[in-house]
């Protein structure tokens, strides 16, 4: 249907698909990110037409008033409330702030940041404002990446909107792959982990510190499986209409330390910080107190993005603390050696940061401090008597261990480059055996998506 439709109209038809795709979850919040798509149409057209920074300021403040204020009133709020409330409590004041009753609009912290991020740069003058609104509207609002990433850039999504694209048999190939790809990942390894770790976060004084441990590492792949998934999904189905986004992950479980861990995990987003949060913060060009502080305030407020709660403050904070410690340590005994892909050392260094990874993601996964302290209290506990024993299927770990073999012959390159190398035979016997496994082996309950909850 994409490419029957002229070129003048395709925008119209993606528009249309992309808002119809948002109102599938809550009908009335398609008019949150209309909102947010005209004042900073609006914005980014009058400061276009002022001459230096001061001027266009106000224009720039009505844009980051209105998005992070529709992200704080419905992400953030309550959070808020509820610890001055606490607050309030401790020092015997009478009054309590009302909370509201509202769902979290899906994948508002994505197109918030994604349509921030081209506000920032029309007042910087990085970008000319666009002056047609369809398809403004359709960059913040695009489908395939809308309600959990890759986070674009204007400048290099919208183009391609514009661009007249012809069908291309490689590009439905390669999407096809990739979406395939995605499905298995999500439906055979995410959700068949995802029951397994449920067991023992919902009761975790019940297991064994074996298992308590097997679910922590579940769950690093668990969480990887998912997210991946959904962004080679939105990729490949982009890709089928001759749009390329961004990689979202690359292998980051083989990266050698956090530093590499973040260039490799979630990118769209370690980028976005480092653009528009890192680098106005003066970077790396301050002093070192100042440095270390704009690490530790990248980290914590990236956590922060991830959810309103204090154990994604805390997950952020631990990340900057190591990601320091890493650079000291490498700053005083020259640890920063390159080592050659599959080598000892880098396996070494991989399986350290994999370690240090999944305990911090404990923070991420628990719903409470106190729910991630015992969690490792109980993991190094290891001579309790469990009363249940956790039963994982042979297919689960099987799966598993493929996942894990793929990803590291993927390392630094793609799924559907990659399986493209190989003669017609391998590669359709590959897809049969994905679409075999997918049909038999997807998890029996249907789990969402966990970013989009974010």
């Amino acid at each position: 249907l994409y490419y029957m439709i002229p070129h003048k109209y395709r925008w119209v038809m993606l528009l249309a698909a992309s808002y119809y795709f948002y109102m599938s979850w809550k009908v009335e919040y398609v008019f949150l990110i209309v909102f947010s798509t005209l004042i900073d149409y609006i914005s980014g057209i009058q400061m276009a037409k002022l001459p230096d920074k001061k001027s266009r300021r106000p224009w720039l403040i009505l844009s980051l008033l209105t998005n992070l204020g529709l992200l704080f009133a419905f992400k953030y709020f309550n959070f808020v409330g509820a610890n001055v409330n606490l607050l309030f409590q401790k020092f015997n004041i009478f009054h309590e702030v009302p909370l509201m009753n509202v769902l979290l609009p899906v994948g508002i912290s994505f197109y918030t940041f994604q349509t921030l991020s081209y506000s920032i740069d029309v007042f910087y003058g990085r970008q000319k404002a666009e002056k047609h609104l369809g398809y403004f509207a359709l960059y913040v609002s695009f489908f395939p990446q809308l309600v959990a990433g890759p986070i674009e850039r204007f400048s290099r999504l919208t183009p391609q909107l514009k661009e007249k694209h012809n069908f291309s048999y490689t590009n439905l190939a390669y999407g096809l792959r990739l979406i395939l790809y995605g499905l298995f990942i999500k439906m055979v390894i995410a959700d068949n982990l995802s029951g397994i770790v449920d067991q023992v976060y919902t009761a975790p004084e019940k297991f064994a510190s074996s298992d308590i441990l097997t679910a922590l590492i579940f769950y690093s792949f668990q969480i990887y499986s998912d997210f991946y998934g959904y962004s080679i999904i939105a990729i490949g189905s982009a890709l089928i209409m001759g749009i390329r986004i961004m990689d979202n992950f690359k292998t980051p479980y083989l990266a050698k330390n956090i530093s590499e861990f973040w260039q490799r995990w979630h990118i769209s987003l370690s980028t976005w910080f480092r653009d528009y949060l890192y680098f106005p913060l003066g970077g790396n060009r301050v002093a070192k107190q100042r440095w270390i502080l704009n690490i530790l305030a990248v980290f914590v407020i990236s956590g922060f993005w991830h959810g309103a709660n204090w154990t994604f403050i805390i997950w952020g904070a631990l990340f900057g603390f190591i990601y320091l410690i890493e650079y000291i340590l490498n700053k005083s005994f020259s640890l920063s050696k390159e080592y050659k892909a599959y080598s000892f050392g880098h396996l070494f260094l991989a399986f350290k940061t994999f370690v240090l990874v999944t305990l911090i993601w404990v923070f991420f996964r628990s719903q409470s401090f106190d729910e991630a302290i015992n969690i490792f209290v109980l993991l190094f506990t290891p001579d309790r008597m469990p009363s249940a024993i956790l039963d994982i299927p042979l297919s689960t770990w099987i799966f598993l261990i493929i996942f894990i073999v793929s990803d590291i012959l993927l390392y630094n390159t793609r799924f559907d480059t990659w399986i493209g190398k190989f003669p017609m035979v391998f590669r359709w016997t590959m897809y049969s055996i994905l679409i075999f496994s997918i049909i038999v082996f997807a998890g029996v309950e249907n789990f969402p998506f966990i970013y989009f909850q974010f």
